[in-house]
């Protein structure tokens, strides 16, 4: 099993900025990639970014492409989304998740991906 813990979630006004943290601990062996999502109220759970094992690799969503941005340490096993230029779409609860066992770099789709963590509130005022 892996687990995800994410933190980091908070206030900000439109403008604003938030850092992301995701750490998995337990069995990381085997994960191929790890990925954010977020749902607003609502609304279907939506993609945000995603990253391979390695870091070597990348996607995001076209809503958030330009503001966020997706990294990883290696040594911690943890990922990272750094939000700029936060707008009040952009509230929603953010998931991070990863994929094990996969032979592809990443994915946007929710099925892909065998552990979720708990989610972290981000809410972005007007």
């Amino acid at each position: 099993q892996v687990q995800l813990v994410e933190s980091g979630g908070g206030l900000v006004q439109a403008g604003g900025s938030l850092r992301l943290s995701c750490a998995a601990s337990g069995r990381t062996f085997g994960i191929s990639y790890m990925g954010w999502f977020r749902q607003a109220p609502g609304k279907e759970r939506e993609f945000v970014a995603a990253i391979s094992w390695s870091g070597s690799n990348t996607g995001y969503a076209d809503s958030v492409k330009g503001r966020f941005t997706i990294s990883r340490d290696n040594a911690k096993d943890t990922v990272y989304l750094q939000m700029n230029s936060l707008e009040p779409e952009d509230t929603a609860i953010y998931y991070c998740a990863a994929g094990r066992g996969r032979t592809y770099y990443y994915t946007a789709v929710p099925a892909g991906y065998d552990y979720w963590g708990q989610g972290t509130q981000v809410t972005v005022s007007s």
